[in-house]
């Protein structure tokens, strides 16, 4: 019995050891840089058009991550509610150097936003289901087979003013935690939390900005991979009406 024991522990050692290893928590930390123009483009007091361009570059701006566009038809109602239906296209680097094929990403998605006030703070909340087909790279190698996953987004927002003189910067907090589902995905349903702080500007009436940093900790497919992007973002809201509503919120990818 003792010796079928200390067999027993010769090969389950091993094996435990290898378990271990492979689900020891590891987070990959990176330094990114996010920048992207965002349009509100108002046809009455009702319809609008979003349209928005991004680029994301790794290593501060130093290596590709990914280029999105971004388009939908937007719905505003009487008290300022906006209902969105839209499309989009990502096209994603490689994130091995030595590769070089793209892997495209179509989706649709459909938005619902409104905004509150708590004391002197604009506070947006923004819901928003995306149906995401992504091409599967594999050796450098396009499969033909593409992922789907939907992706479920909450983002709250606060906006908070900090100088009586409304032309000075103000205060931007936000955060958005993304869930995804699908049959591919197994143990990284919460896909990730994006946490901003920095500024808001305005440079005119229809074209304005922020800027700050934003961490983004992200559940990679293995379930113990977790990237932590610390990022420098920077974005730009342009909307066609000084008189209409601000912009349609923060179109993070």
């Amino acid at each position: 019995m003792l010796k079928l024991k200390i067999v027993l522990l010769v090969i389950l050692l091993p094996l435990l050891g290898i378990s271990q290893v492979h689900t020891e928590k590891k987070i990959n930390q990176q330094q990114q840089t996010w920048v992207s123009l965002n349009n509100t483009i108002m046809f009455d007091k009702h319809w609008g058009l979003l349209a928005d361009f991004h680029v994301r570059r790794t290593d501060f701006l130093d290596s590709e991550s990914f280029y999105m566009a971004r388009g939908a038809a937007a719905y505003v109602t009487e008290n300022k509610q906006i209902i969105a239906l839209g499309c989009g296209h990502f096209w994603f680097a490689p994130s091995n150097p030595n590769w070089n094929t793209f892997s495209n990403q179509d989706f649709i998605y459909q938005l619902y936003q409104f905004n509150s006030k708590i004391g002197k703070a604009s506070v947006l909340h923004r819901f928003r289901n995306e149906q995401r087909w992504q091409q599967i790279i594999v050796n450098d190698i396009n499969t033909g087979n593409k992922q789907f996953t939907d992706r479920v987004r909450y983002l709250i927002s606060f906006d908070i003013p900090i100088f009586k003189n409304k032309s000075l910067p103000r205060l931007a907090i936000s955060d958005e935690i993304l869930v995804q589902f699908g049959k591919e995905v197994v143990y990284n349903t919460l896909d990730q939390n994006r946490f901003f702080i920095g500024i808001k500007q305005s440079i005119n009436p229809k074209l304005s900005f922020d800027f700050g940093y934003m961490n983004v900790y992200q559940q990679k497919k293995s379930g113990y991979q977790y990237d932590m992007n610390h990022t420098l973002r920077l974005f730009f809201y342009y909307k066609n009406d000084a008189n209409s509503i601000t912009h349609f919120g923060h179109h993070s990818q």
